[in-house]
């Protein structure tokens, strides 16, 4: 159940309930068109990746700057969007039970559905489902491009799957799943390179190795935010599954070129807002803001322009702050903005966007495929 908005529109930030997930306006909209203006020149199109904000209206400004769909991870997902009016879905993960692939199934009549598969049971099992729902679904071969997850072996085994794909009455082949998540964040470019460079080479013999069999890859997707420069200029990847590109997080900032400098394509654009609610002591201050409202396994945020001082310590509803010598302690009550190590897993902590401009509420938009398992 969506709990209560923890603001209005017109509202001061300062008058916002705390904790909240913020996202500045401006910084996201400019982040959004950065994106399509770097692969606008490129032959790859942007499937965003909506594990990162779970969000149909968002989903949908994304669309309206030339993505073709979006990525989910989990069915619940694939419904939220679905059921948001997003017209071209891929599950870019592996689907396993019954229940599942039934209630993926059952959205073809709402959108283009897509999933990913690594076995030759696994794909038994989606036939014989579109089969029941009378309907084709699209079945993309994830191969394993470095990242030691999910996914075959490129090359012949990936060919044998698809082949086993294509001659389903009830299946389509829909090409290849090609991410390297592992090599998001390596910190320095030129290593960053040198491991996409290698999952480009898999993939491209992957498809001429198809092309040979007869088979052609409509979609050859992967790439995130970490790397997606080199897979739209390969020519081999034909959509980008980036997400965390229009928030942005700590992780991230600390990806590198090779002079040392950050990499700042992207802006920071999500923030959760917390208060201060107490000063116990000298050099110390705690917000309202620990576990349950930001995630910290991409490590501790950090306080928005404000250097000086250090969020600490979480624990489930209090964040500890470490006050340097010289800083002027805030004042109880005030709000501060942290910026969470790892956006996506924060976003699922919240049920609201609060959108704020120019220091004000414009609009509050619900995490509509937040939490859940399934």
């Amino acid at each position: 159940m969506l709990q209560t908005p923890p603001a209005a529109p017109g509202m001061r930030e300062e008058e916002i309930d705390t904790p909240a997930l913020l996202i500045d306006l401006d910084v996201f909209e400019a982040n959004l068109d950065r994106m399509a203006a770097l692969l606008a020149p490129t032959k790859a199109r942007l499937r965003a990746h909506a594990k990162t904000h779970k969000s149909p209206v968002i989903a949908h400004l994304q669309m309206r700057r030339g993505a073709v769909g979006q990525c989910v991870q989990k069915v619940a997902e694939a419904e939220a969007l679905a059921w948001g009016g997003v017209p071209d879905i891929l599950v870019s993960n592996e689907v396993v039970g019954l229940r599942k692939l039934e209630r993926l199934a059952a959205l073809a009549p709402l959108a283009e559905i897509s999933v990913c598969a690594d076995d030759e049971s696994e794909v038994a099992t989606i036939e014989d489902v579109a089969a029941a729902a009378r309907t084709r679904l699209r079945v993309l071969v994830e191969i394993d491009v470095g990242a030691g997850r999910c996914g075959v072996s490129p090359g012949p085994e990936a060919v044998a799957l698809a082949r086993r794909i294509a001659a389903s009455r009830h299946l389509r082949f829909g090409g290849l799943q090609a991410y390297h998540g592992s090599a998001q964040h390596i910190r320095r470019e030129s290593e960053r390179k040198a491991a996409i460079d290698s999952a480009i080479g898999h993939t491209r013999r992957t498809v001429e190795q198809l092309r040979q069999h007869g088979l052609e890859c409509p979609i050859v997707g992967g790439a995130g935010t970490g790397s997606f420069l080199f897979e739209a200029a390969s020519g081999v990847f034909t959509e980008i599954q980036a997400g965390s590109y229009c928030f942005m997080d700590a992780d991230y900032a600390k990806n590198l070129d090779d002079s040392g400098a950050p990499v700042s394509t992207f802006h920071q654009s999500l923030f959760v807002l917390a208060t201060v609610m107490s000063r116990p002591r000298a050099g110390v201050a705690v917000v309202d803001a620990g576990h349950k409202a930001v995630a910290v396994d991409s490590g501790l945020p950090l306080v928005w322009r404000h250097p000086e001082i250090l969020y600490v310590g979480a624990s489930d509803e209090h964040g500890k702050l470490a006050l340097g010598a010289r800083v002027v302690p805030p004042a109880l009550g005030q709000k501060l903005r942290l910026v969470p190590g790892h956006c996506d897993p924060t976003v699922d902590r919240h049920d609201w966007y609060v959108g704020v401009r120019g220091g004000r509420v414009e609009c509050l938009w619900p995490i509509s495929a937040r939490g859940g398992f399934s």
